[in-house]
């Protein structure tokens, strides 16, 4: 450690400051098992599918190569090659071979997994302001989103 590392950075974290961190992944834990519960029951699709449909309604003509995709929703491209699978099946997506390169694939959204992903929004962002956004203050929502904004620049920079 250099002479001008904050101090504060230099040990471990202290009981108030593990307090405050368990109770931050304990209660984000606990909501996302909330959210993903209800949108199972209310959807039939796991938050998984819904990643990854979120993903293709936003991408233009609703398709993505697959290494697009496994960075959009933040998966290794394995996980994402075993998922899509399971979700061709279900006739949510489909493949096609890239039209620039033949060797890559485009993971194609369907009109049915289009319809599917329509109709789970509704109930799913219900959920998401009636166990979230409810929660708190629009002052509270505020902090939220600098809170969320400083830890992202964290989680972006280079890894040392």
């Amino acid at each position: 450690m250099t002479e001008d590392t904050p101090l504060r950075s230099r040990q471990s974290p202290t009981a108030d400051e593990l307090r405050t961190w368990r109770g931050f992944i304990e209660t984000a834990q606990a909501l996302n098992a909330r959210l993903s519960a209800r949108l199972h029951e209310e959807s039939a699709l796991s938050p998984g599918d819904y990643a990854v449909l979120l993903a293709l309604s936003e991408a233009d003509g609703r398709r993505l190569r697959s290494s697009e995709l496994a960075d959009a929703v933040g998966w290794e491209r394995s996980r994402l090659s075993h998922h899509i699978r399971r979700m061709e099946g279900r006739d949510l997506i489909r493949r096609d071979d890239c039209a620039v390169d033949y060797r890559g694939a485009e993971v194609v959204l369907t009109d049915h997994g289009a319809q599917a992903f329509r109709s789970a929004s509704v109930p799913h962002l219900r959920a998401v302001r009636e166990l979230f956004v409810d929660a708190l203050t629009p002052d509270q929502l505020e902090q939220v989103e600098h809170l969320t904004a400083a830890l992202r620049t964290r989680l972006d920079r280079p890894a040392r």
